[in-house]
């Protein structure tokens, strides 16, 4: 198994895109959103129309989000990842397959975000932390 280090080393050294495409094809992303959601609502066990109420999104988008008629920004995407009770590493995996910033613990906000996470919050309870220490909420 390559981690990205050795798959960033080994790309920066191709001579031909197509040969590494075909070497690593492997370790590319290749569900797309709305499947790899759909899939964790599955193995999870989890409720759609309850996820999106958890969310605080609107139902409209957040079914659209589900269904990949729109393309969520990152921090629709955090209240979904936040609703269906992911963890940091399932969070992270997400934001990666949507082709987001990872959550850094470098930025203040993202800290928080991530503590949240991690202690089980809800997005209301995030955002009340966030807004508290004068950071922008999620879904402002």
């Amino acid at each position: 198994m390559k981690n990205t280090d050795q798959l960033m080393d080994e790309l920066m050294k191709a001579h031909n895109i197509s040969d590494y495409l075909k070497e690593n094809s492997i370790y590319m992303i290749s569900d797309e959103l709305p499947t790899y959601l759909t899939n964790i609502l599955k193995k999870k066990r989890l409720v759609k129309s309850v996820v999106i109420k958890n969310s605080e999104l609107s139902e409209v988008m957040g079914y659209q989000i589900f269904s990949g008629t729109r393309k969520p920004s990152r921090d629709s995407l955090l209240s979904i990842c936040i609703a269906m009770g992911l963890d940091v590493e399932e969070t992270q995996e997400i934001l990666k397959i949507a082709q987001f910033a990872s959550l850094y613990p470098k930025a203040k906000r993202d800290c928080i975000i991530i503590n949240g996470i991690a202690t089980n919050k809800s997005v209301s309870q995030i955002n009340e932390t966030l807004y508290e220490l004068n950071e922008n909420t999620i879904n402002q």
